[in-house]
């Protein structure tokens, strides 16, 4: 990958979490404005108000619910199941036309064929997961054989955007104990891909941008705000 075709892999990448993470992340919070949008366990939320701010007046109470959704529940959520329209709209060089692939590419490396499923982080699979990839590579190798193609374990691959190899899942780890199936992390996925060691960070400095541009502080206190006049929250600090 030449400096113009990383660049812009790096501009797609940029308009792509402007335009799906952050634009979905600003419109999941104003929701939140609506007490419906929480199951409220009274027990908790009087705890983690008292937690947050020292009281559990109706604001107290309102934050202790709105924070974890925006700045944890919400956006992962988001960014965990928009991960094939990052591989549309971003990864469209690399697109796989393989059932059960999402990414085909030679890699930078070891110059391997890769037929790869691109996973968001190393905790986003559970135990069925697990069956469902090795089903899905098993597939894929037999096609192969079918069509007269030489394809081996090595060839398929699990491919995860961010993270390192420490924090992996047991899940990751079963894909490559028991199946013998390679998994790729962060940087070393990002490396094998485009042939640019610096990539995954330059990656993350690309995010970073946007993150300049959100500065949602005064529409989220409002959200906030509205939250604490619910009639349910009232209602749970006067109880106190």
């Amino acid at each position: 990958m030449d400096r113009e075709e990383k660049n812009e892999l790096l501009v797609k990448t940029k308009t792509w979490f402007r335009d799906v993470i952050a634009s979905n992340h600003i419109e999941n919070t104003k929701k939140l404005s609506d007490i419906k949008e929480f199951n409220v366990n009274p027990f908790l939320a009087i705890y983690l108000a008292n937690f947050l701010t020292g009281n559990s007046d109706p604001l107290s109470i309102a934050k202790a619910l709105v924070y974890p959704r925006v700045l944890g529940t919400s956006i992962t959520t988001s960014f965990g199941t928009n991960i094939q329209k990052f591989t549309s709209d971003v990864l469209t060089a690399f697109k796989s036309t393989t059932s059960g692939i999402d990414i085909e590419f030679e890699d930078s490396i070891d110059k391997t064929q890769r037929y790869c499923q691109l996973k968001a982080g190393p905790n986003t699979i559970n135990k069925d997961d697990v069956e469902t990839i090795a089903g899905h590579f098993k597939g894929v190798i037999q096609l192969a054989k079918t069509n007269g193609l030489k394809l081996s374990y090595e060839n398929l691959t699990v491919c995860i955007i961010y993270g390192n190899q420490t924090e992996i899942s047991g899940h990751y780890k079963r894909i490559t104990e028991q199946y013998f199936y390679p998994v790729f992390v962060g940087k070393d996925f990002w490396h094998r891909l485009t042939g640019d060691e610096h990539f995954y960070s330059d990656l993350i400095k690309t995010f970073a941008e946007i993150a300049s541009e959100a500065n949602y502080r005064k529409e989220l206190e409002r959200v906030i705000l509205d939250l604490s006049k619910s009639q349910e929250i009232q209602n749970l600090s006067k109880n106190l």
